[in-house]
């Protein structure tokens, strides 16, 4: 992906015109990050549709799910971030992403 392309997911994947296998696992790695108790069968149709395999799907989910419990367990347990990683906020400046519970 080009550089371009990939500053313009991170301001907004929804944007950012990414194709139709980026698009599903995008809105679904989102659903699953934010709501993860709302996710239906339905909520793989479209990852079917754009051509992946269930093992692709478990592997994605496997993926996503991964990096939201270490960025949890992180937050929840106040680690301190790498000092090249101090002092960054997201480029959307929602800080709360980025706010470890401090000691």
């Amino acid at each position: 992906m080009p550089t371009d392309q990939v500053d313009a997911v991170i301001r907004d994947w929804r944007t950012a015109g990414l194709d139709e296998v980026e698009s599903a696992l995008a809105t679904y790695a989102d659903k699953l990050t934010r709501t993860p108790g709302a996710v239906r069968e339905t909520d793989l149709e479209p990852l079917r549709a754009a051509g992946l395999t269930d093992e692709q799907i478990l592997n994605a989910a496997s993926a996503c799910s991964y990096f939201n419990f270490i960025n949890r367990m992180a937050d929840g347990l106040g680690v301190d971030l790498e000092p090249e990683m101090q002092g960054l906020r997201p480029p959307w400046g929602d800080d709360t992403l980025a706010s470890p519970v401090r000691r």
